[in-house]
């Protein structure tokens, strides 16, 4: 048997590996497509639950998703800079889904658009306390992403706590089971 070739055809049943450009943008349009059913799960009368005085409302927890989408794109477009403080949530819950619908479309755009190259580079962001220092774009990509999960999270939470039904995330839920 001969060896492959770097030119020849990948054995049947086999991919190449995307480009990490590739890989982020299948994994965002996955992960924010999840996000986006828990949102819809979310009762939106109870936009200004908290399960405790220390923790966000619900409207203020999902509004996070669309200020790290903006956070992504600004960094594709060296634009990002950390400003005092985080940006005011819209006043409803349908102007914070509304939101978070458009700049998940701007996010998809914005990687589809961008060329390998535009995630070189770094942005200035946190590496600990109080501390900022120069994280690679990619790196930051993947925080937002990373973090938008863990507040996703969250939110289904706060979707039972509200009497909501929470949706299948990564597998089945009491409220949607896959039988």
């Amino acid at each position: 048997m001969t060896a492959p070739t770097a030119t020849s055809t990948p054995p049947f049943g086999t991919k190449p590996i995307p480009s990490p450009k590739q890989q982020f943008l299948e994994a965002f349009e996955r992960e924010s497509a999840v996000t986006s059913k828990v949102i819809d799960a979310f009762p939106a009368d109870q936009s200004e639950f908290k399960p405790h005085e220390k923790s966000s409302s619900a409207r203020r927890l999902a509004w996070t998703f669309s200020v790290e989408a903006g956070a992504i794109v600004a960094a594709l477009k060296d634009q990002f800079e950390i400003k005092g403080g985080f940006p005011p949530a819209p006043e409803t819950w349908p102007e914070v889904v509304s939101t978070f619908r458009k700049t998940r479309e701007m996010v998809i755009s914005t990687i589809s658009q961008a060329r390998d190259e535009d995630f070189a580079g770094t942005v200035s962001f946190f590496v600990g306390p109080k501390t900022l220092g120069d994280v690679p774009k990619m790196d930051f990509c993947w925080f937002m992403l990373s973090d938008q999960i863990h507040h996703r999270g969250q939110l289904s939470v706060y979707v039972r706590m509200t009497g909501g039904k929470v949706p299948s995330i990564y597998g089945p839920s009491a409220d949607e089971p896959w039988r």
